[in-house]
């Protein structure tokens, strides 16, 4: 804490806050190493909570099961740092116990390989949120980056329920526009955003309008900021100041009570291998928010004049909020 160059009060706020960041792409790409010194980093400077990528569009079910169950048995191996995550609660406790909790999520739907009944073991198994689809294609719909802009699929709708039936969050991140606008009408309940930057301050792919911000919300649901460069601001201009104006946007347009964290931290920021997925991808090393710089932004909120249960809810509060009214 003597290290993060911020004012007394901003150390105490960050410090007692719940901090949950929504989005760590866990999935192994090069250094392995670098993931488990992030986590400890992230631990370091003020985090409780991190939802890791353990599987995607580009997993095919059996590899899925086995990334779950491989992380499960790690995390539980090392319970003396760590808390695998199954309720609400869990986080909770693992704030009292100075551990780190851990979720796990998809970014996109094909682990469940539209086996409908996949989804209640996937809830099972520590899956709380899945991406409706991954920047292309897939059987729910299009995804942002992709060539069209079709709606959501009848499979998708069916998908929908189950999701809502067993207590996992529906998730519209790196969905193509009308698929994600058709997804919050489908759901009929809340409906996240779990990693994107407002597309009014940063034009971006994969940031979303004013429209689907407001649709988030309305559902009742979050939408988590992220600390990726390419999509906070311009290249040479990131800081935490860049990353608050997408909050401010939000928070302006929708409230703060929507608002909340998802670096989408990239460990290995050296590694280069885009795949088949990613058709915008950005060439190592990219600029982004350092678990080291997140209680400046503790600190950038405080100066604004965010009041102390806005910045709690911010970083992490909203998010348990929601975690403590659908998970079951």
């Amino acid at each position: 804490m003597s290290d993060w160059n911020v004012s007394e009060e901003a150390v105490a706020l960050h410090a007692d806050s719940l901090v949950w960041d929504m989005t760590f792409p866990y999935i192994d790409y090069g250094n392995a190493a670098l993931k488990w010194s992030a986590l400890e980093r992230m631990q370091a400077n003020g985090f409780n909570m991190v939802s890791l990528t353990v599987g995607g569009d580009k997993t095919p079910m059996i590899e899925a099961i086995q990334s779950v169950a491989r992380e499960r048995a790690w995390f539980r191996a090392n319970d003396d740092k760590y808390v695998v995550v199954d309720s609400a609660d869990d986080i909770l406790r693992a704030k009292r116990e100075s551990k780190l909790a851990v979720g796990f999520h998809f970014q996109g739907t094909n682990p469940v390989s539209q086996d409908l009944n996949m989804v209640d073991t996937y809830y099972r198994l520590g899956i709380r949120h899945m991406l409706m689809c991954y920047n292309l294609k897939n059987a729910v719909g299009d995804g942002c980056q992709e060539v069209t802009d079709g709606g959501l699929s009848r499979y998708g709708r069916n998908l929908i329920v189950e999701m809502r039936r067993a207590g996992m969050f529906v998730d519209v991140a790196h969905t193509g526009h009308r698929t994600a606008m058709d997804v919050f009408e489908a759901a009929e309940g809340t409906v996240i955003i779990s990693h994107a930057n407002s597309r009014v301050v940063k034009d971006h792919s994969r940031n979303v309008p004013d429209e689907q911000i407001k649709a988030c919300a309305a559902s009742g649901g979050v939408i988590g900021v992220v600390g990726f460069g390419p999509v906070v601001c311009d290249k040479g201009e990131l800081s935490t100041k860049a990353l608050f104006r997408h909050i401010d946007h939000m928070a302006e347009l929708v409230g703060p009570q929507h608002v909340g964290l998802a670096l989408d931290y990239v460990y290995d920021n050296e590694y280069n291998n885009p795949g088949p997925f990613n058709p915008e991808y950005h060439p190592r090393p990219i600029e982004q928010i350092e678990p080291e710089d997140l209680p400046r932004l503790t600190q950038d909120m405080m100066e604004a004049g965010y009041s102390e249960t806005d910045i709690r809810g911010i970083l992490g509060e909203n998010w348990l909020r929601l975690a403590q009214q659908l998970w079951k």
